[in-house]
């Protein structure tokens, strides 16, 4: 059987951090996501997926995404119940988050977007001058009639 969700939105407010009594990070914030639309209805919908992250990501949610944040979740649905306190049993279906990313900056800019005076170690290989690259090359005399192409 497979239970996976994974999910894309914005978050409808700043995530919620807190603390169990043994001191595990728990973080709780719900995701907007709009619905495909038919071509006969244009009305756009919206569903509201409440999430759930443990541990560290719990505390990276929180530290790292906002109110209006685009989010990537992967994760699982949960299903749990509990009483209220008028006496109601209450159901409720959550995502727990196995995995969350922030997928825009705290200015806004996707983290995809590579600033031009930001360095990330990498140095491409230099491109050899034509003399160079005639000594690598070593020719095979093939028939074309050899070739498989």
């Amino acid at each position: 059987m497979i239970n996976r969700v994974v999910l894309v939105g914005r978050l409808t407010r700043d995530p919620e951090l807190r603390k169990t009594t043994s001191g595990m990070s728990v973080a709780s914030f719900t995701v907007a996501i709009d619905n495909p639309t038919s071509k006969d209805n244009q009305e756009r919908t919206t569903s509201f997926i409440p999430c759930t992250a443990w541990g560290q990501r719990a505390d990276y949610i929180t530290k790292y995404a906002f109110k209006g944040s685009l989010v990537a979740v992967d994760g699982r649905l949960n299903q749990r119940s509990y009483d209220s306190k008028d006496g109601r049993k209450v159901q409720v279906i959550e995502v727990v988050c196995d995995n969350v990313n922030s997928l825009e900056r705290r200015n806004g800019a996707a983290n995809s977007v590579v600033e031009p005076d930001q360095d990330f170690g990498y140095q491409p290989d230099p491109i050899p001058s034509e003399d160079e690259s005639k000594k690598n090359v070593t020719s095979i005399d093939v028939a074309d009639d050899d070739l498989p192409f």
